[in-house]
């Protein structure tokens, strides 16, 4: 696979070719304007749970009623404090495609956030380190839900021309969330009393609520909606967001039949709705091991380290002074937004491969560079002679780190799992690769306390040999996906004649419209649009 995409099956991607040829952009057509601005106070913003929850943790730690009112935690205890968040979201993982299938997208993200108030008024009112830690577990609980129905839904209801950036920018709100908690954090840094930690715990209920308070304004995926037979639903989804341009009917009816068509196939041959299916053909087992290493890539590439334990990185290297840690904090957050951000709008320009390639490359580098600089600094902290230069070339390369980690962990990151996965198995794929991640992340947290206590800045060096492996991981497995929309993915793996099935709804719908000289095809799908589920599906073949 080393260089290589799926197989499409050489047939016209033509929705995609439609979408590219529709010269309106979508700040022009007012409904789709519409659901985008919903999208992010509903499914974007889902991330600042996570965002907010690395930077609170990472920021509280330096605070001193916090350490003082649990008794300045150590260690294992650190550790888990830290980890318990992840945890939490383990367990959770098993139920969280039974939920996003049966209940559908939007009341996934509902359920997932009104445990999460519950978590946070928890964690806010905690009164030892044992509350603490389990107001943190249900917080973790409710956040994969929210994730996996959030992410699927920006990429089954966004325009194909823009779904790539949109599911790229919903893995930045972690970062807005990291830049509030250390806002937050650094103003309650001068509160003497035990309101300076629970007041930034508390208002870790602030996203879930923004999430439960706007999640009805958008509509439900179309293909959860085609999945339950409910399809005119569906097609007056397509319809009112996808119908806003010169050839909006041709293009709204070749989508509706690609998506009807892919969703039969997909049940017919693959999937049986059953977590098996992960594991039932040779195209599965491939979807499985890529997202069961890029969740453990996203949380073991380096970045806990900087997420959850800046302050005591800073420490070993001379700084100790609380608001000057709270500065850099806020700094990097932002720092890290504005890479986000950046990369997210560059999805539609570099290739999958090339980003992904250029991350995991550059993160190794970063590392080794970072390692020797601050074996330097430790080491001139030692000696009783500070090495400055080795201090800032240290910090210069924490702030390195960024861009070169968001290059595909961050702003790819969804986008990848949302088109590697079909719809069938969309829930159960993105659950394994958060599965994966958060026991990558509840390990991470957990060890690399005791890491950085008990060897110093040596502990860097297994992560230089980690990221070795991802480069080459990387450039052997991973398949391209760019340029193509969801339904001409579908079958990526599993062969040409299926992917060729796949397309050939869309193809009949528009040769159809192209060559009816009367105009009497094209009135017949203006009539399917606005008439029954039996007329919309005159177009599966």
């Amino acid at each position: 696979m080393g260089g290589a995409g799926g197989d499409f099956g050489g047939s016209d991607p033509v929705i995609s070719r439609l979408a590219k040829e529709d010269p309106i952009p979508w700040y022009r057509k007012p409904n789709l304007r519409f659901l985008y601005f919903m999208l992010f106070p509903t499914c974007m913003g889902i991330e600042l749970t996570s965002g907010f929850d690395s930077q609170m943790i990472n920021a509280l730690q330096i605070l001193e009623s916090w350490i003082q009112y649990f008794d300045n935690p150590q260690g294992a205890l650190k550790g888990i404090i830290s980890a318990a968040y992840s945890l939490g979201a383990i367990l959770s993982l098993p139920l969280v495609p039974i939920i996003n299938d049966r209940f559908g997208r939007r009341w996934s993200i509902a359920l997932g956030s009104i445990v999460m108030i519950v978590g946070a008024i928890i964690q806010g009112f905690s009164q030892h380190v044992g509350m603490y830690i389990v107001a943190r577990m249900i917080l973790g609980f409710g956040i994969p839900t929210c994730i996996v129905s959030g992410s699927s839904l920006i990429g089954e209801l966004a325009y194909p021309k823009e779904r790539p950036v949109l599911t790229s920018l919903f893995n930045v709100s972690y970062f807005v969330g990291q830049i509030v908690a250390a806002a937050i954090v650094f103003g309650t840094n001068n509160i003497a009393s035990n309101w300076g930690w629970r007041i930034p715990s508390l208002l870790q209920i602030c996203p879930s609520l923004l999430q439960l308070g706007f999640v009805f304004f958008i509509p439900e995926s179309p293909r959860w909606l085609i999945s339950k037979d409910r399809s005119q639903e569906a097609h007056d989804i397509l319809k009112t967001y996808h119908g806003e341009m010169e050839r909006g009917e041709e293009f709204v009816a070749a989508e509706f039949a690609q998506m009807q068509a892919v969703i039969r196939l997909e049940y017919e041959t693959v999937s049986k709705s059953s977590w098996m299916d992960l594991l039932r053909t040779s195209g599965m087992r491939k979807r499985l091991l890529i997202s069961s290493m890029l969740g453990l890539f996203t949380q073991w590439s380096g970045n806990t380290l900087i997420s959850y334990f800046l302050g005591d990185l800073l420490k070993m290297i001379g700084f100790t002074e609380s608001t000057f840690i709270q500065k850099i904090n806020v700094s990097i957050a932002c720092w890290s937004l504005f890479c986000g951000v950046t990369v997210s709008l560059l999805v539609t320009r570099i290739r999958r491969r090339i980003m992904y390639m250029a991350c995991t490359i550059s993160l190794l580098l970063c590392y080794i560079a970072w390692a020797i600089s601050m074996e330097r600094a430790m080491t001139g902290k030692a000696s009783g002679k500070p090495n400055n230069g080795a201090n800032i070339a240290t910090l210069f390369f924490i702030y390195m780190y960024s861009p070169c980690y968001n290059m595909g962990y961050n702003a790819l990151t969804y986008t990848y799992m949302v088109e590697v996965w079909p719809y069938a198995e969309r829930s159960r794929g993105i659950a394994v690769f958060q599965l994966f991640g958060r026991l990558a992340g509840f390990f991470t947290t957990f060890v690399n306390p005791i890491g950085l206590k008990n060897v110093g800045w040596k502990y860097l060096i297994s992560y230089c040999c980690w990221l070795a492996f991802e480069v080459c991981f990387v450039y052997f497995m991973f398949p391209e996906t760019m340029g193509r929309t969801l339904e001409e993915l579908t079958f990526m793996f599993e062969g040409e004649d299926l992917q060729r099935q796949a397309n050939a709804a869309a193809e009949k719908v528009v040769n159809h419209t192209e060559h009816d000289t009367t105009g009497l095809g094209r009135r017949s799908t203006g009539e399917n649009k606005l008439g029954g589920s039996a007329e919309v599906k005159e177009h599966v073949p």
